[in-house]
């Protein structure tokens, strides 16, 4: 099944606004393959999405890092999906482990979500992961599952969403998933959509890996059948996330 390669750019709590124009200036330079050969989306805090919106290239898109659960209101501090799409902002990543972790989002409030996400136009990166302890107690499978299955529950159509797949003790730890550790957990997800939703779902989901990925590491983790892409945090605010989503020729030449 031909799956267009996705790189993402999680840009997390970081930058200032002459920070912010540097990268949009490094990324609108960078050489890499055509969008009909990867489907590149950044994310930067929400502060900085009109403008990294109104600078970026038009072949990259934006998300937001996150949104509530239901319709604005008085909710303080929160940012509702009308208010991304009046802004006309795509994409929306959910259920991070870093919102997993420090605020304790739940599986099933992650669930509602991508639900609401969804229903309002918007496109979702979900993203599961087992934590270290959880992976040395052979529980990888039925975190991510369940963390899935959450989703599952809610939602039939997944032509809008992309799961990011990303080990907890990987991220911004250095440490990587080995390309056969994340081959092995993203066919294992993928063989769960087969029998929880369907063969269709299962074949036509993207499924990308991150944690710690980087220049170096992109190209091979790359070259597994059911890595579909990237979800990238520290390296996306790098020059070096150009030779990330340069990493999608290894696909197209496969």
């Amino acid at each position: 099944m031909d799956r267009k390669f996705f790189v993402g750019g999680n840009w997390k709590c970081n930058g200032t606004t002459e920070e912010v124009k540097k990268i949009v200036a490094t990324l609108n330079a960078g050489d890499v393959p055509p969008s009909d050969v990867v489907e590149v989306v950044v994310s930067p805090a929400y502060v900085f999405l009109p403008l990294v919106k109104t600078l970026l290239r038009p072949d990259f898109h934006v998300a937001a890092q996150n949104s509530w659960v239901k319709k604005g209101g008085a909710y303080t501090g929160e940012i509702s999906v009308e208010m991304l799409v009046d802004l006309e902002v795509p994409w929306v990543i959910l259920g991070h482990s870093e919102r997993r972790q420090l605020l304790n989002e739940s599986n099933e409030l992650v669930g509602d979500k991508v639900a609401y996400a969804l229903s309002k136009g918007l496109k979702v990166i979900a993203c599961v992961g087992e934590t270290l302890e959880q992976r040395e107690s052979g529980l990888t499978l039925e975190v991510v599952a369940a963390q899935t299955k959450a989703i599952a529950e809610k939602v039939s159509d997944w032509t809008n969403i992309v799961i990011a797949y990303e080990p907890v003790w990987a991220i911004g730890t250095g440490k990587v998933a080995t390309p056969a550790q994340a081959q092995d957990v993203h066919s294992q997800l993928r063989d769960w959509l087969q029998v929880n939703t369907s063969p269709e779902i299962a074949n036509t989901t993207r499924i990308i890996y991150g944690g710690s990925v980087n220049g170096a590491n992109s190209k091979e983790l790359a070259a597994q059948p059911d890595v579909d892409g990237f979800l990238v945090g520290g390296a996306s605010l790098k020059p070096e996330f150009i030779d990330i989503i340069n990493a999608a020729t290894v696909k197209k030449n496969a």
